[in-house]
């Protein structure tokens, strides 16, 4: 018997036995809780590095971001409600690398994760795939009744979606794979505001 043969025949002695997929169901039951979820959603965020603000409406963003950017910066809005700042649907026939130079990136998510301070955005949200990640900074925009316990439920409300590309965007770009020293922005938006409208 060849080498090959004894290989193959060792691999066909040692199948694993089938196994139900765990019931997620259960899982469901222990994590499943709605409460104090924008609490938890912060607390994690804000352990990631996002700068999370529960507002009143879009006049209360608008007064941060007044605050936050300098007149005259390049500000790519995907939010109807704040058009004051160049709709990202008049610029989405551009080429990348004129995105080289854009200071924010406002998107809407209709997904957030309370147990990672992970935000689901996906192609049509984004309109521009690269804007989240080549703006120098990213604010995201979500009501509190769309966020969700853990990932479970964040994958059940995904699951049967219709969408071409999809990302969960949790925190500012971050490594610390030179010399363990922690770098932000190498890889993306130097930093992640997360506004939560009731």
């Amino acid at each position: 018997m060849s080498s090959r043969n004894k290989i193959l025949a060792a691999v066909k002695a040692n199948q694993f036995s089938y196994a139900e997929l765990p019931d997620l169901k259960m899982l469901n039951t222990l994590t499943d809780t709605g409460d104090n979820l924008v609490e938890r959603y912060t607390a994690v965020g804000t352990a990631g590095g996002s700068f999370v603000y529960e507002v009143a409406d879009y006049d209360a963003i608008k007064a941060i971001l007044q605050k936050e950017f300098k007149p005259g910066v390049k500000i790519i809005s995907g939010v109807p409600e704040l058009d004051e700042y160049t709709n990202v649907e008049d610029v989405k026939h551009e080429l990348s690398h004129s995105f080289a130079d854009v200071e924010l990136c406002i998107l809407p998510s209709n997904l957030g994760v309370a147990e990672n301070g992970a935000l689901w955005l996906t192609e049509q949200q984004m309109t521009v795939r690269v804007l989240p990640f080549i703006a120098q900074h990213l604010a995201i925009v979500i009501n509190k009744d769309n966020l969700v316990p853990t990932m479970v439920q964040a994958y059940q409300t995904i699951g049967d979606a219709k969408y071409g590309y999809g990302a969960f965007i949790s925190g500012p770009s971050k490594t610390a794979d030179i010399e363990q020293s922690l770098v932000i922005g190498a890889h993306g938006p130097r930093s992640l505001s997360v506004f939560i409208l009731p």
